[in-house]
């Protein structure tokens, strides 16, 4: 087969970010024209065909790309994808508060391509699919891939329904391990931050024998131990929220060393309703000593602590508190162990028959912290609760008030209402263990000159959470609190009693376990391709065709405690509780591969599936590759797909929290729904929103386009550009809050009130909201050359975000262009992402230097800024761009091992500053979903091959 200019330079390029090549068989094939290329089921198509025939979008990650640039992880490589969105689905993004569908997260890293969220895109592992995440059931747990045993990543940039069904919206990832191996070698790799935390380690031993042609089978195994370390909130100087001259200060008033607070009239307290200033006659209501006038100042107060800044909260009565530093206090990588553990043995059964036998599993270990409780006088805790008078520190802190507000203003002897961090009982802390499995037997083969592929498989993810520091019994921490033992007036440096931690202590929940669930899919599945016998003028017609059974289960416990105590603001689920539900699904597919003319393929492409409880779903795709000149390709497709509801979006249960922000207002009295206390009917509404599941859901529908280029004017350079788009439609999501505010006409029944006609309750349980609209342009540039006798390549591969819009409702307009604005919880739609490679190889030595950008974009507004009440000093509406480099060099000059040395973020670059609300994302000052707060650090990568 001999293969002209264009389709050599697709298979050198990979159309990759840093691949010289996808494989050793792909170079001796582009670079022998006459080369006989085995035919293979490429990412995205159910036809084999030659790895050449590269008229795919496909992005290809070689294991020689990963150890370069320093990746340990699937989530790692997520980060760096430029085609990969920017939203929560890093274990940063979910280390302290998150959103309601967020919940239950715990421990879970998911995949997210083209900003489509991590349950709209497909994860494969050699092909097939795995087990989603016990404790939700809607997306992959990226930790559970057995990435050290990686040999590729293949990344569809396109919809795939038609192929696949169900999630493949975003697009496609295949992890693919080694198919047989024989010998034996280990590795080790260490990623040492220069700051300090965050550290990584990971080791991996791989073993094989019997050679597959030789002997007629192989058998391999390979086992991987990996640990990251710790990197706490304030382990970093850019993690910080007392910014307040920027926009940004934490809206916390319960510190480490408490605040005094008011009560109504009814509530004997130490200050009573309030303290009238000396200044100018105001109500304070919230009054830490420290910070009154000849005070020590609030940072004297502990870690973390500082000003509450009352002009950008908009709270004047709270001129003489304290704030503290909450997003500060979670963790920013979450200490994580993991085994994972791949074997496979495969038999030559004949010449053309194979049978395969392969087993995943793997354990990952995963402790959340956050800030420790904060206790507040009100419902939980009474007055009762409250600091009493025998106190130790009650007289100075009377005395301290005394003598600024005066004693008269004072009811000494009563109880000192507090809002308090309670750093005593230790940080909130959830530790998750997940245990992953699949088993797969695989039998391939030819029958009669068309190749066939027969699976059964069966995986599970099964996943539990567990209380650890920070949580207590409610019964019991009330009467520790009321007895006065534990003192909330400690400054640094002093000691809460024996006696009083004793009696803490002994109200520990730690070890309750929070809830579990277990998710699990039996699969069933063949697909027969090859030649129809009839023939178009430019070549033979090929088909694939072949049908997909699934079982998926799913089981969600709550707390199963024999007596269930209450457990201060423990995050039990028992309203979702779900015992083992299923659903069975059966599709048909089919692919034609039409070769119209020498320069122009066509294929057709169609899936039927029918779901239990949703009826059927026919999803077509048509794609072409036109070459009207040699060094020219032009390609494009059309698509439709589907999204089913998950289990928890059925069945969920009604839970409620209390909204937490100061910035919202009922939409009745004040139109926007924007809080400003200046202007009647706009007063600040913390109202409990409710959340849960729907069982009438329907199922989410796209439509998929993309056109694109390859052009190869000569032979050292190469280019693609695809611009693409997505619309969604009855997207499933908890009905979105600024829809019921911006369209309150049409859904005043969500706003629930009281007699009075307050707001008490918002209802924001799922539903099929009207949709998005996506559009972008990927490009992928390559120039190659020689220098010095050796190889240099320059790669240049971006994605650019042009349109994102949203609507509530299918009968609505759509918004305005949200690209480059800030969007809560969701993606965060950057403009534009780039990844610039140099790469050099000589002889035994590998070079390579990165350049990652990821583009700014509009920070949200402070409250203060929304309500139009004052404007921060040194307020930027901007977010700078993010920009890093990494630098990485391997040596292979000793027979059977290999060094790779590398620099992460070379220049030591911190996150950019954001502004946004910390009751709302994580991350204090600087955006998890865009940055890694890790800075510098220096890898080493040790690999021996033993036999």
């Amino acid at each position: 087969m001999k293969l002209n200019k264009l389709i050599q330079a697709l298979a050198l390029a990979g159309l990759s970010t840093q691949v010289f090549a996808q494989d050793a068989a792909q170079q001796d094939a582009a670079t022998d024209p006459n080369a006989k290329v085995e035919r293979i089921r490429v990412t995205g198509s159910s036809i084999k065909r030659t790895t050449i025939e590269g008229d795919l979008p496909i992005t290809v990650f070689s294991r020689a790309d990963i150890n370069a640039a320093g990746i340990t992880s699937a989530e790692q490589l997520l980060l760096q994808m430029n085609i990969a969105g920017n939203s929560s689905d890093n274990l940063a993004s979910n280390g302290g508060i998150v959103n309601e569908d967020q919940r239950g997260n715990n421990g879970v890293s998911g995949a997210n391509l083209r900003g489509q969220g991590s349950d709209a895109t497909l994860v494969l592992l050699n092909g097939r699919r795995v087990a989603t995440h016990g404790l939700k059931g809607r997306a992959v747990d990226l930790n559970s891939i057995p990435f050290a045993a990686l040999e590729r990543v293949e990344v569809l940039r396109d919809g795939a329904s038609a192929v696949y069904g169900t999630d493949a919206i975003g697009g496609v990832i295949n992890f693919i391990t080694k198919s047989d191996y024989t010998g034996a070698e280990a590795s080790a790799f260490v990623d040492h931050t220069e700051a300090g935390g965050g550290n990584i380690y990971r080791t991996n031993i791989l073993f094989g024998t019997g050679d597959i042609n030789k002997d007629g089978w192989n058998v391999f195994g390979t086992v991987s131990y990996k640990k990251n370390e710790v990197l706490g909130g304030d382990d970093r100087k850019f993690s910080s929220s007392f910014q307040a001259d920027r926009g940004l200060s934490p809206d916390s008033r319960g510190t480490p060393f408490a605040t005094v607070f008011n009560r109504g009239a009814a509530d004997a307290n130490l200050i009573g309703t309030g303290l009238l200033d000396p200044l100018d006659g105001k109500s304070m209501t919230a009054i830490n000593i420290l910070d009154l006038p000849g005070g020590a100042g609030c940072a004297s107060g502990g870690d973390l602590m500082g000003p509450y800044d009352e002009k950008l909260w908009n709270s004047t009565s709270s001129r003489y508190a304290c704030a503290y530093d909450y997003p500060a206090a979670a963790r920013i990588q979450q200490p994580q162990e993991s085994v994972d553990f791949i074997g496979r043995a495969s038999f030559k059964l004949a010449e053309d028959h194979m049978a395969t036998l392969e087993f995943v599993a793997s354990q990952i270990d995963v402790s959340k912290a956050f800030e420790p409780n904060q206790i507040s006088p009100g419902s939980t805790f009474t007055p009762e609760t409250w600091y009493p008078s025998t106190g130790a520190s009650y007289d100075a802190v009377y005395n301290a008030l005394a003598d600024y507000f005066g004693a008269a203003q004072l009811n000494y002897g009563e109880r000192i209402a507090y809002r308090w961090r309670c750093v005593a009982c230790g940080p909130r802390e959830i530790d998750t263990t997940t245990k992953s499995y699949r088993l797969l037997a695989a039998f391939e083969g030819v029958i009669a000159d068309w190749d066939y592929n027969v699976g059964v498989s069966r995986a599970s993810s099964e996943s539990s959470s567990t209380l650890g520091s920070g949580f207590h019994y409610t019964a019991e921490l009330k009467d520790v609190l009321g007895s006065g033992l534990i003192n909330p007036f400690l400054l640094p440096g002093q000691s809460q009693t024996t006696e009083g931690m004793a009696a803490l202590n002994a109200a520990s929940a730690s070890g309750v376990e929070l809830y579990g669930g277990e998710s699990i899919m039996t699969q069933i599945d063949a697909t027969f391709s090859g030649e129809v016998g009839f023939d178009l003028p430019g070549g033979t017609i090929m088909m694939a065709t072949g049908v997909d059974l699934r079982r998926e289960e799913f089981k969600f416990n709550g707390d199963e405690r024999a007596e269930m105590r209450p457990i201060f603001n423990a995050p039990f689920d028992n309203a979702n509780v779900l015992d083992k539900v299923s659903r069975d699904i059966k599709a048909v597919f089919a692919e034609v591969y039409l070769p119209v003319l020498d320069n122009l393929d066509i294929t057709l492409a169609a899936r039927y599936d029918k779901y239990d409880g949703f009826g059927s779903t026919t999803n077509p795709k048509v794609s072409f590759s036109y070459r009207p000149i040699e060094e020219l390709m032009f390609r494009g497709a059309y698509s439709t797909g589907f999204k089913v509801p998950s289990f928890n979006q059925l069945f969920n249960g009604v839970t409620e929290s209390q909204y937490t922000g100061l910035d919202l207002a009922d939409p009745a009295t004040c139109p926007g729904g924007i809080a400003n206390e200046n202007i009647v009917g706009c007063e600040s509404i913390r109202p409990d929103e409710i959340f849960g599941g729907k069982e009438n859901l329907l199922p989410e529908e796209s439509k998929q386009k993309s056109l694109g280029f390859v052009v190869v004017p000569v032979d050292y350079f190469n280019m693609s550009v695809d611009w693409w788009e997505i619309e969604r439609t009855d997207t499933i999501r908890s009905a979105p809050r600024d829809v019921l505010i911006e369209n309150y006409s049409q859904f005043t029944a969500n706003w629930i009130r009281n007699a009075q006609g307050e707001v008490i309750a918002i209802d924001r349980r799922y539903v099929n909201s009207g949709g998005t609209l996506t559009r972008g342009i990927e490009l992928d540039a390559n120039l190659t050359g020689e220098l010095a006798g050796g190889m240099w390549r320059v790669n240049l591969n971006g994605s650019y975000i042009d349109t994102f819009k949203s609507k509530g409702l299918e009968s609505l307009p759509y918004s305005e262009n949200l690209v480059g604005e800030y969007v809560r919880y969701y993606n965060l739609p950057i403009k534009w992402k780039h990844t610039l490679n140099l790469s050099y190889v000589h002889g035994d030595w590998s070079h390579s230097f990165t350049q990652m950008y990821r583009d700014g974009y509009k920070d949200e507004l402070p409250v203060s800024m929304a309500n139009g009440s004052y404007t921060p000093a040194n307020w930027n509406p901007n977010v700078d761009s993010y920009v890093t480099y990494n630098y990485s060099v391997t040596y292979k000059g000793v027979d059977d091992l290999s060094l790779t040395f590398g620099i992460k973020n070379l220049f030591d670059q911190d996150p950019p500053f954001t502004a946004h609300q910390g009751d709302f994302a994580a991350g204090a000052g600087w955006e998890t979903r865009i940055a890694d707060p890790r800075g510098r650090a220096y890898t080493l990568l040790v690999e021996y091959k033993f036999m």
